[in-house]
Protein backbone atom coordinates (compact mmCIF):
# COMPACT_ATOMS: atom_id res chain seq x y z
CA UNK A 1 0.00 0.00 0.00
CA UNK A 2 1.38 3.36 -0.98
CA UNK A 3 1.09 6.35 1.28
CA UNK A 4 -1.42 8.97 0.23
CA UNK A 5 0.05 12.24 -0.91
CA UNK A 6 -2.08 15.38 -0.51
CA UNK A 7 -2.78 17.58 -3.48
CA UNK A 8 -0.59 20.28 -1.99
CA UNK A 9 2.46 18.28 -3.07
CA UNK A 10 1.87 19.76 -6.52
CA UNK A 11 2.40 23.20 -5.01
CA UNK A 12 5.70 22.66 -3.18
CA UNK A 13 7.76 24.91 -5.43
CA UNK A 14 7.24 28.25 -7.08
CA UNK A 15 6.96 26.60 -10.49
CA UNK A 16 4.32 24.18 -9.22
CA UNK A 17 2.41 27.02 -7.59
CA UNK A 18 2.46 28.74 -10.98
CA UNK A 19 1.17 25.55 -12.60
CA UNK A 20 -1.70 25.41 -10.11
CA UNK A 21 -2.57 29.02 -10.88
CA UNK A 22 -2.58 28.26 -14.61
CA UNK A 23 -4.91 25.31 -14.12
CA UNK A 24 -7.22 27.37 -11.94
CA UNK A 25 -7.31 30.16 -14.51
CA UNK A 26 -7.86 27.69 -17.34
CA UNK A 27 -10.75 26.02 -15.52
CA UNK A 28 -12.28 29.39 -14.69
CA UNK A 29 -12.13 30.62 -18.26
CA UNK A 30 -13.05 27.35 -19.99
CA UNK A 31 -15.86 26.34 -17.66
CA UNK A 32 -17.05 29.86 -16.92
CA UNK A 33 -17.34 30.86 -20.57
CA UNK A 34 -18.94 27.49 -21.28
CA UNK A 35 -21.66 28.32 -18.76
CA UNK A 36 -22.29 31.68 -20.40
CA UNK A 37 -22.22 30.14 -23.87
CA UNK A 38 -24.70 27.48 -22.79
CA UNK A 39 -27.04 30.05 -21.29
CA UNK A 40 -27.06 31.78 -24.67
CA UNK A 41 -27.53 28.48 -26.48
CA UNK A 42 -30.32 27.37 -24.13
CA UNK A 43 -32.20 30.61 -24.63
CA UNK A 44 -32.01 30.13 -28.37
CA UNK A 45 -32.79 26.41 -28.21
CA UNK A 46 -35.86 26.84 -26.04
CA UNK A 47 -37.10 29.55 -28.40
CA UNK A 48 -36.50 27.39 -31.48
CA UNK A 49 -38.17 24.37 -29.83
CA UNK A 50 -41.32 26.41 -29.38
CA UNK A 51 -41.31 27.37 -33.08
CA UNK A 52 -40.33 24.10 -34.78
CA UNK A 53 -42.11 20.76 -34.69
CA UNK A 54 -40.84 17.51 -33.14
CA UNK A 55 -40.57 16.02 -36.65
CA UNK A 56 -38.00 18.72 -37.56
CA UNK A 57 -35.83 17.60 -34.66
CA UNK A 58 -36.32 14.00 -35.71
CA UNK A 59 -34.98 14.69 -39.21
CA UNK A 60 -32.05 16.65 -37.79
CA UNK A 61 -31.21 13.83 -35.37
CA UNK A 62 -31.11 11.37 -38.28
CA UNK A 63 -28.56 13.49 -40.12
CA UNK A 64 -26.51 13.98 -36.96
CA UNK A 65 -26.18 10.23 -36.53
CA UNK A 66 -24.58 10.03 -40.00
CA UNK A 67 -22.43 13.14 -39.63
CA UNK A 68 -21.17 12.05 -36.22
CA UNK A 69 -20.50 8.54 -37.50
CA UNK A 70 -18.14 9.96 -40.10
CA UNK A 71 -16.57 12.48 -37.75
CA UNK A 72 -14.46 9.86 -35.96
CA UNK A 73 -12.09 10.06 -38.92
CA UNK A 74 -11.77 13.87 -38.79
CA UNK A 75 -8.24 13.74 -37.33
CA UNK A 76 -8.98 15.47 -34.02
CA UNK A 77 -7.02 12.75 -32.22
CA UNK A 78 -3.88 13.50 -34.22
CA UNK A 79 -4.09 17.08 -32.98
CA UNK A 80 -4.65 15.81 -29.43
CA UNK A 81 -1.34 13.91 -29.65
CA UNK A 82 0.45 17.28 -29.62
CA UNK A 83 -0.85 17.92 -26.08
CA UNK A 84 0.69 14.77 -24.66
CA UNK A 85 3.99 14.92 -26.62
CA UNK A 86 7.13 16.00 -24.75
CA UNK A 87 8.42 18.24 -27.56
CA UNK A 88 6.97 19.47 -30.83
CA UNK A 89 8.44 21.27 -33.84
CA UNK A 90 7.04 23.28 -36.73
CA UNK A 91 7.36 20.21 -38.92
CA UNK A 92 5.39 18.08 -36.47
CA UNK A 93 2.66 20.70 -36.27
CA UNK A 94 2.66 20.97 -40.06
CA UNK A 95 2.30 17.20 -40.40
CA UNK A 96 -0.72 17.21 -38.11
CA UNK A 97 -2.15 20.12 -40.11
CA UNK A 98 -1.69 18.10 -43.30
CA UNK A 99 -3.38 15.04 -41.78
CA UNK A 100 -6.33 17.16 -40.71
CA UNK A 101 -6.75 18.72 -44.17
CA UNK A 102 -6.64 15.34 -45.93
CA UNK A 103 -9.16 13.89 -43.48
CA UNK A 104 -11.50 16.89 -43.76
CA UNK A 105 -11.63 16.88 -47.56
CA UNK A 106 -12.15 13.10 -47.71
CA UNK A 107 -14.97 13.23 -45.18
CA UNK A 108 -16.75 16.09 -46.95
CA UNK A 109 -16.66 14.18 -50.24
CA UNK A 110 -17.66 10.97 -48.49
CA UNK A 111 -20.74 12.55 -46.93
CA UNK A 112 -21.82 14.00 -50.27
CA UNK A 113 -21.69 10.51 -51.79
CA UNK A 114 -23.34 8.82 -48.80
CA UNK A 115 -26.26 11.27 -48.50
CA UNK A 116 -28.70 9.56 -50.93
CA UNK A 117 -28.13 6.14 -49.36
CA UNK A 118 -28.75 7.55 -45.87
CA UNK A 119 -31.99 9.14 -47.06
CA UNK A 120 -33.11 5.79 -48.50
CA UNK A 121 -32.23 3.98 -45.23
CA UNK A 122 -34.37 6.35 -43.16
CA UNK A 123 -37.10 6.65 -45.78
CA UNK A 124 -36.80 10.47 -45.55
CA UNK A 125 -35.83 12.16 -48.88
CA UNK A 126 -35.10 15.50 -47.17
CA UNK A 127 -32.21 13.89 -45.30
CA UNK A 128 -30.18 13.80 -48.54
CA UNK A 129 -30.25 17.57 -49.04
CA UNK A 130 -29.51 18.22 -45.38
CA UNK A 131 -26.48 15.93 -45.33
CA UNK A 132 -25.04 17.42 -48.50
CA UNK A 133 -25.18 20.92 -47.04
CA UNK A 134 -23.75 19.76 -43.69
CA UNK A 135 -20.70 18.25 -45.42
CA UNK A 136 -19.06 21.68 -45.45
CA UNK A 137 -18.53 21.43 -41.69
CA UNK A 138 -15.68 18.95 -42.24
CA UNK A 139 -13.71 21.54 -44.19
CA UNK A 140 -13.47 23.71 -41.06
CA UNK A 141 -12.07 20.92 -38.86
CA UNK A 142 -8.33 21.53 -39.50
CA UNK A 143 -8.71 25.16 -38.48
CA UNK A 144 -10.48 24.17 -35.24
CA UNK A 145 -8.70 21.02 -34.08
CA UNK A 146 -5.08 22.17 -34.52
CA UNK A 147 -5.32 25.59 -32.81
CA UNK A 148 -7.43 24.04 -30.03
CA UNK A 149 -4.68 21.50 -29.33
CA UNK A 150 -1.91 24.10 -29.40
CA UNK A 151 -3.79 26.33 -26.97
CA UNK A 152 -4.60 23.38 -24.70
CA UNK A 153 -0.94 22.33 -24.65
CA UNK A 154 -0.13 25.74 -23.22
CA UNK A 155 -3.11 25.40 -20.83
CA UNK A 156 -4.39 28.60 -22.39
CA UNK A 157 -8.17 28.62 -22.43
CA UNK A 158 -9.04 32.30 -22.14
CA UNK A 159 -9.09 32.90 -25.89
CA UNK A 160 -10.90 29.60 -26.48
CA UNK A 161 -13.57 30.64 -24.03
CA UNK A 162 -14.07 33.98 -25.74
CA UNK A 163 -14.32 32.29 -29.14
CA UNK A 164 -16.90 29.88 -27.73
CA UNK A 165 -18.97 32.82 -26.53
CA UNK A 166 -18.85 34.38 -29.99
CA UNK A 167 -19.84 31.05 -31.54
CA UNK A 168 -22.78 30.71 -29.16
CA UNK A 169 -24.03 34.18 -30.07
CA UNK A 170 -23.64 33.41 -33.79
CA UNK A 171 -25.40 30.05 -33.60
CA UNK A 172 -28.22 31.41 -31.47
CA UNK A 173 -28.80 34.31 -33.86
CA UNK A 174 -28.84 32.09 -36.95
CA UNK A 175 -31.08 29.43 -35.41
CA UNK A 176 -33.62 31.84 -33.95
CA UNK A 177 -33.66 34.07 -37.03
CA UNK A 178 -34.17 31.25 -39.52
CA UNK A 179 -36.77 29.52 -37.36
CA UNK A 180 -38.68 32.78 -36.88
CA UNK A 181 -38.75 33.46 -40.63
CA UNK A 182 -40.12 30.00 -41.42
CA UNK A 183 -37.09 28.05 -42.63
CA UNK A 184 -38.05 25.07 -40.47
CA UNK A 185 -35.44 22.34 -40.07
CA UNK A 186 -32.87 24.40 -42.03
CA UNK A 187 -32.49 26.58 -38.96
CA UNK A 188 -30.99 23.54 -37.23
CA UNK A 189 -28.73 22.81 -40.23
CA UNK A 190 -27.20 26.24 -40.79
CA UNK A 191 -26.64 27.24 -37.15
CA UNK A 192 -23.82 24.66 -36.62
CA UNK A 193 -22.26 25.62 -39.96
CA UNK A 194 -22.12 29.27 -38.94
CA UNK A 195 -20.66 28.31 -35.57
CA UNK A 196 -17.97 26.14 -37.18
CA UNK A 197 -16.90 29.01 -39.45
CA UNK A 198 -16.65 31.47 -36.56
CA UNK A 199 -14.80 28.96 -34.37
CA UNK A 200 -12.29 28.15 -37.11
CA UNK A 201 -11.46 31.80 -37.73
CA UNK A 202 -11.38 32.74 -34.05
CA UNK A 203 -9.18 29.86 -32.90
CA UNK A 204 -6.75 30.20 -35.79
CA UNK A 205 -6.20 33.85 -34.90
CA UNK A 206 -5.97 33.09 -31.15
CA UNK A 207 -3.35 30.36 -31.60
CA UNK A 208 -1.35 32.50 -34.03
CA UNK A 209 -1.25 29.52 -36.37
CA UNK A 210 1.31 30.39 -39.03
CA UNK A 211 2.56 26.88 -39.90
CA UNK A 212 2.07 25.57 -43.45
CA UNK A 213 0.61 22.06 -43.81
CA UNK A 214 3.11 19.27 -44.42
CA UNK A 215 1.88 16.30 -46.46
CA UNK A 216 5.07 14.27 -46.03
CA UNK A 217 4.16 12.08 -43.06
CA UNK A 218 7.49 10.28 -42.67
CA UNK A 219 8.69 10.27 -39.06
CA UNK A 220 5.19 10.86 -37.70
CA UNK A 221 4.54 7.32 -36.45
CA UNK A 222 4.18 8.37 -32.82
CA UNK A 223 1.52 10.91 -33.79
CA UNK A 224 -0.29 8.29 -35.84
CA UNK A 225 -0.09 5.60 -33.15
CA UNK A 226 -1.27 7.79 -30.26
CA UNK A 227 -3.85 9.55 -32.43
CA UNK A 228 -4.91 6.24 -33.90
CA UNK A 229 -5.74 4.85 -30.46
CA UNK A 230 -7.86 7.89 -29.67
CA UNK A 231 -9.45 7.73 -33.13
CA UNK A 232 -10.47 4.16 -32.42
CA UNK A 233 -11.98 5.40 -29.15
CA UNK A 234 -13.88 8.03 -31.10
CA UNK A 235 -15.29 5.36 -33.39
CA UNK A 236 -16.34 3.25 -30.44
CA UNK A 237 -17.84 6.31 -28.73
CA UNK A 238 -19.84 7.11 -31.87
CA UNK A 239 -21.18 3.56 -31.99
CA UNK A 240 -22.22 3.94 -28.36
CA UNK A 241 -23.69 7.44 -28.59
CA UNK A 242 -25.41 7.30 -31.98
CA UNK A 243 -26.69 3.73 -32.04
CA UNK A 244 -30.01 4.68 -30.44
CA UNK A 245 -30.89 7.20 -33.16
CA UNK A 246 -29.50 4.96 -35.93
CA UNK A 247 -31.64 2.05 -34.73
CA UNK A 248 -34.73 4.10 -33.89
CA UNK A 249 -34.59 6.21 -37.07
CA UNK A 250 -35.52 3.21 -39.21
CA UNK A 251 -38.30 2.02 -36.87
CA UNK A 252 -39.80 5.10 -35.20
CA UNK A 253 -41.69 7.92 -36.87
CA UNK A 254 -39.92 11.27 -37.27
CA UNK A 255 -42.15 12.55 -34.44
CA UNK A 256 -41.04 9.81 -32.00
CA UNK A 257 -37.39 10.27 -32.96
CA UNK A 258 -37.79 14.00 -32.37
CA UNK A 259 -39.39 13.51 -28.95
CA UNK A 260 -36.68 11.08 -27.82
CA UNK A 261 -33.71 12.95 -29.33
CA UNK A 262 -34.82 16.28 -27.86
CA UNK A 263 -35.31 14.71 -24.43
CA UNK A 264 -31.83 13.20 -24.71
CA UNK A 265 -30.40 16.56 -25.75
CA UNK A 266 -31.90 18.20 -22.66
CA UNK A 267 -30.68 15.38 -20.43
CA UNK A 268 -27.16 15.63 -21.84
CA UNK A 269 -26.89 19.39 -21.36
CA UNK A 270 -24.91 18.99 -18.14
CA UNK A 271 -22.80 15.91 -18.83
CA UNK A 272 -22.43 16.63 -22.53
CA UNK A 273 -21.80 20.36 -22.35
CA UNK A 274 -20.17 21.19 -19.01
CA UNK A 275 -18.01 18.12 -18.29
CA UNK A 276 -16.07 17.94 -21.61
CA UNK A 277 -14.61 21.43 -20.99
CA UNK A 278 -13.43 20.19 -17.59
CA UNK A 279 -11.81 17.21 -19.34
CA UNK A 280 -10.12 19.56 -21.82
CA UNK A 281 -8.36 21.25 -18.92
CA UNK A 282 -7.70 18.20 -16.73
CA UNK A 283 -6.07 16.16 -19.50
CA UNK A 284 -3.13 18.54 -20.12
CA UNK A 285 -2.99 19.35 -16.38
CA UNK A 286 -2.81 15.68 -15.37
CA UNK A 287 -0.31 15.00 -18.16
CA UNK A 288 1.94 17.74 -16.80
CA UNK A 289 1.63 16.37 -13.26
CA UNK A 290 2.52 12.89 -14.50
CA UNK A 291 5.56 14.16 -16.39
CA UNK A 292 6.69 15.82 -13.16
CA UNK A 293 6.37 12.56 -11.20
CA UNK A 294 3.42 13.80 -9.12
CA UNK A 295 0.54 11.56 -7.97
CA UNK A 296 -2.72 11.83 -9.88
CA UNK A 297 -4.91 10.03 -7.34
CA UNK A 298 -5.76 12.94 -4.99
CA UNK A 299 -6.73 15.24 -7.86
CA UNK A 300 -8.75 12.48 -9.58
CA UNK A 301 -10.65 11.59 -6.41
CA UNK A 302 -11.64 15.15 -5.71
CA UNK A 303 -12.61 15.70 -9.32
CA UNK A 304 -14.99 12.72 -9.30
CA UNK A 305 -16.47 13.77 -5.97
CA UNK A 306 -16.99 17.32 -7.21
CA UNK A 307 -18.66 16.10 -10.40
CA UNK A 308 -21.02 13.91 -8.35
CA UNK A 309 -21.86 16.68 -5.89
CA UNK A 310 -22.71 19.09 -8.71
CA UNK A 311 -24.31 16.94 -11.42
CA UNK A 312 -26.28 14.39 -9.38
CA UNK A 313 -28.67 16.87 -7.70
CA UNK A 314 -29.23 18.66 -11.00
CA UNK A 315 -30.22 15.44 -12.71
CA UNK A 316 -32.35 14.06 -9.89
CA UNK A 317 -34.03 17.43 -9.60
CA UNK A 318 -34.71 17.41 -13.34
CA UNK A 319 -36.26 13.96 -13.07
CA UNK A 320 -38.72 14.83 -10.29
CA UNK A 321 -39.73 18.15 -11.89
CA UNK A 322 -39.84 17.09 -15.57
CA UNK A 323 -43.63 17.54 -15.69
CA UNK A 324 -43.11 21.23 -14.95
CA UNK A 325 -39.84 21.70 -16.87
CA UNK A 326 -41.11 20.51 -20.27
CA UNK A 327 -44.19 22.80 -20.49
CA UNK A 328 -42.11 25.71 -19.24
CA UNK A 329 -39.29 25.48 -21.77
CA UNK A 330 -40.94 23.74 -24.74
CA UNK A 331 -44.70 24.17 -24.54
CA UNK A 332 -47.61 21.77 -24.33
CA UNK A 333 -46.99 20.25 -27.79
CA UNK A 334 -43.93 18.51 -26.28
CA UNK A 335 -45.84 16.92 -23.37
CA UNK A 336 -45.08 13.40 -24.64
CA UNK A 337 -41.45 14.12 -23.77
CA UNK A 338 -42.09 14.35 -20.00
CA UNK A 339 -41.69 10.67 -19.00
CA UNK A 340 -38.76 10.24 -21.40
CA UNK A 341 -36.85 13.19 -19.96
CA UNK A 342 -37.63 12.14 -16.38
CA UNK A 343 -36.34 8.64 -17.06
CA UNK A 344 -33.19 9.67 -18.92
CA UNK A 345 -32.22 12.08 -16.14
CA UNK A 346 -31.97 9.15 -13.69
CA UNK A 347 -29.25 7.51 -15.80
CA UNK A 348 -27.17 10.64 -16.35
CA UNK A 349 -25.28 10.85 -12.99
CA UNK A 350 -23.64 7.51 -13.81
CA UNK A 351 -22.88 8.74 -17.32
CA UNK A 352 -21.34 11.97 -16.02
CA UNK A 353 -18.94 10.12 -13.71
CA UNK A 354 -17.90 7.77 -16.50
CA UNK A 355 -17.00 10.64 -18.82
CA UNK A 356 -14.44 12.18 -16.46
CA UNK A 357 -12.33 9.04 -16.08
CA UNK A 358 -10.54 8.97 -19.43
CA UNK A 359 -8.25 12.02 -18.98
CA UNK A 360 -6.46 10.31 -16.08
CA UNK A 361 -5.45 7.15 -17.97
CA UNK A 362 -4.66 9.07 -21.18
CA UNK A 363 -2.47 11.46 -19.17
CA UNK A 364 -0.31 8.59 -17.87
CA UNK A 365 0.16 7.22 -21.38
CA UNK A 366 -2.29 4.29 -21.09
CA UNK A 367 -4.84 4.94 -23.86
CA UNK A 368 -5.53 1.19 -23.99
CA UNK A 369 -7.72 1.59 -20.93
CA UNK A 370 -9.73 4.25 -22.74
CA UNK A 371 -9.96 1.92 -25.75
CA UNK A 372 -11.19 -0.92 -23.53
CA UNK A 373 -13.89 1.16 -21.83
CA UNK A 374 -14.94 2.63 -25.16
CA UNK A 375 -15.22 -0.86 -26.62
CA UNK A 376 -17.35 -1.91 -23.66
CA UNK A 377 -19.70 1.01 -24.30
CA UNK A 378 -19.82 0.30 -28.04
CA UNK A 379 -20.97 -3.25 -27.31
CA UNK A 380 -23.18 -2.58 -24.32
CA UNK A 381 -25.30 0.36 -25.52
CA UNK A 382 -26.30 -0.93 -28.99
CA UNK A 383 -27.14 -4.30 -27.47
CA UNK A 384 -29.54 -2.90 -24.89
CA UNK A 385 -30.99 -0.48 -27.47
CA UNK A 386 -31.77 -3.39 -29.79
CA UNK A 387 -33.72 -5.03 -26.97
CA UNK A 388 -35.31 -1.78 -25.83
CA UNK A 389 -36.52 -0.64 -29.24
CA UNK A 390 -39.58 -2.85 -28.95
CA UNK A 391 -40.81 -0.67 -26.09
CA UNK A 392 -40.75 2.54 -28.14
CA UNK A 393 -39.05 5.66 -26.80
CA UNK A 394 -39.51 4.52 -23.19
CA UNK A 395 -37.83 1.24 -24.12
CA UNK A 396 -34.72 3.21 -25.03
CA UNK A 397 -34.93 4.96 -21.65
CA UNK A 398 -34.99 1.61 -19.87
CA UNK A 399 -31.95 0.60 -21.91
CA UNK A 400 -30.12 3.64 -20.51
CA UNK A 401 -30.97 2.49 -16.98
CA UNK A 402 -29.13 -0.78 -17.64
CA UNK A 403 -26.19 0.38 -19.73
CA UNK A 404 -25.11 3.56 -17.94
CA UNK A 405 -24.42 2.09 -14.47
CA UNK A 406 -22.79 -1.00 -16.00
CA UNK A 407 -20.40 1.06 -18.13
CA UNK A 408 -19.41 3.17 -15.11
CA UNK A 409 -18.65 0.01 -13.14
CA UNK A 410 -16.48 -1.35 -15.96
CA UNK A 411 -14.66 1.98 -16.37
CA UNK A 412 -13.87 2.30 -12.66
CA UNK A 413 -12.70 -1.32 -12.49
CA UNK A 414 -10.08 -0.58 -15.17
CA UNK A 415 -9.20 3.01 -14.21
CA UNK A 416 -8.81 2.95 -10.42
CA UNK A 417 -5.96 0.38 -10.23
CA UNK A 418 -4.01 2.30 -12.90
CA UNK A 419 -3.88 5.43 -10.74
CA UNK A 420 -3.70 3.66 -7.35
CA UNK A 421 -7.18 4.42 -6.05
CA UNK A 422 -9.24 2.01 -3.95
CA UNK A 423 -12.90 1.60 -4.91
CA UNK A 424 -14.13 1.47 -1.32
CA UNK A 425 -12.61 4.84 -0.55
CA UNK A 426 -14.06 6.38 -3.69
CA UNK A 427 -17.54 5.03 -2.99
CA UNK A 428 -17.33 6.48 0.51
CA UNK A 429 -16.66 9.92 -0.96
CA UNK A 430 -19.58 9.61 -3.40
CA UNK A 431 -22.03 8.69 -0.63
CA UNK A 432 -22.85 12.28 0.44
CA UNK A 433 -24.06 13.13 -3.06
CA UNK A 434 -26.26 10.02 -3.18
CA UNK A 435 -27.86 10.55 0.22
CA UNK A 436 -28.20 14.30 -0.31
CA UNK A 437 -30.04 13.67 -3.60
CA UNK A 438 -32.39 11.19 -1.92
CA UNK A 439 -33.27 13.75 0.77
CA UNK A 440 -33.74 16.44 -1.86
CA UNK A 441 -35.98 14.27 -4.05
CA UNK A 442 -38.11 13.31 -1.04
CA UNK A 443 -38.67 16.94 -0.07
CA UNK A 444 -39.66 17.93 -3.62
CA UNK A 445 -42.07 15.00 -3.98
CA UNK A 446 -43.72 15.92 -0.67
CA UNK A 447 -44.34 19.50 -1.80
CA UNK A 448 -45.39 18.73 -5.40
CA UNK A 449 -49.04 17.87 -4.61
CA UNK A 450 -49.43 21.22 -2.85
CA UNK A 451 -48.46 23.19 -5.99
CA UNK A 452 -49.93 20.86 -8.64
CA UNK A 453 -52.67 23.32 -9.61
CA UNK A 454 -50.25 26.18 -10.26
CA UNK A 455 -48.83 27.05 -13.66
CA UNK A 456 -45.69 25.07 -14.60
CA UNK A 457 -43.27 28.03 -14.31
CA UNK A 458 -44.67 28.88 -10.88
CA UNK A 459 -44.24 25.28 -9.78
CA UNK A 460 -40.56 25.48 -10.70
CA UNK A 461 -40.19 28.73 -8.79
CA UNK A 462 -41.37 26.88 -5.70
CA UNK A 463 -39.84 23.42 -6.17
CA UNK A 464 -36.34 24.36 -7.37
CA UNK A 465 -35.44 26.49 -4.31
CA UNK A 466 -36.88 23.85 -1.97
CA UNK A 467 -34.82 21.14 -3.61
CA UNK A 468 -31.66 23.22 -3.70
CA UNK A 469 -31.94 24.36 -0.08
CA UNK A 470 -32.71 20.84 1.14
CA UNK A 471 -29.72 19.38 -0.70
CA UNK A 472 -27.36 22.10 0.50
CA UNK A 473 -28.62 21.88 4.08
CA UNK A 474 -28.21 18.09 4.20
CA UNK A 475 -24.60 18.33 3.01
CA UNK A 476 -23.80 21.14 5.42
CA UNK A 477 -25.36 19.35 8.40
CA UNK A 478 -23.90 15.88 7.84
CA UNK A 479 -20.83 16.35 5.62
CA UNK A 480 -19.55 19.82 6.36
CA UNK A 481 -15.94 18.82 5.75
CA UNK A 482 -16.83 17.52 2.29
CA UNK A 483 -18.43 20.85 1.42
CA UNK A 484 -15.35 22.71 2.63
CA UNK A 485 -12.93 20.46 0.76
CA UNK A 486 -14.97 20.70 -2.45
CA UNK A 487 -15.05 24.47 -2.19
CA UNK A 488 -11.33 24.45 -1.49
CA UNK A 489 -10.70 22.42 -4.64
CA UNK A 490 -12.81 24.77 -6.73
CA UNK A 491 -10.67 27.60 -5.35
CA UNK A 492 -7.55 25.44 -5.88
CA UNK A 493 -6.55 25.38 -2.21
CA UNK A 494 -5.74 22.32 -0.14
CA UNK A 495 -7.36 22.95 3.22
CA UNK A 496 -7.71 19.35 4.23
CA UNK A 497 -5.85 16.10 3.52
CA UNK A 498 -7.23 13.29 1.43
CA UNK A 499 -8.32 10.11 3.18
CA UNK A 500 -5.51 7.50 3.05
CA UNK A 501 -8.11 4.87 2.25
CA UNK A 502 -8.18 6.19 -1.31
CA UNK A 503 -4.74 4.95 -2.34
CA UNK A 504 -3.35 1.49 -2.49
Amino acid sequence: MTQDVPLSVAQESGNEAGFAARVRSALAWRWGTQVLAQLITWTSTFGVIRILDPADYGLFAMTQAILTALAFMNGYSFATSLIQADDISDRRVGQVFGMLIVAGVMLAVGQLLLAPYAAAYYGQPKVEDMLQVQAVIFLSTPFIALPSALLARRIEFRSQGLVNLLCAITGASVALGMAWFGYGVWALVFAPIAMAAVRAIGLTISARLLVWPVFDFRGAWDIISFGGALTLCQLLWIVQSQSDIFIAGRVFSAYDVGIYSTALFLALIISGKFIPPINEVTFPALAELHKGGKPLAPFFIRMLRTVALVTAPLYIGLSVTADAVVPTIAGEKWSDMIPILAGLALAMPFFALQIVCSPATNAIGKPRIYVATSAAGAILFPTVFLFGIAGGPMGLVHAWWVASPLLLAITLALTLPAISVRSTGLLKELLPAAIGCAIMAGSVLLVKPLVAELAAPVQLLVLVPIGGLTYGASLWLFWRSVVRETWAMLRNKDDAPTDPAFTA
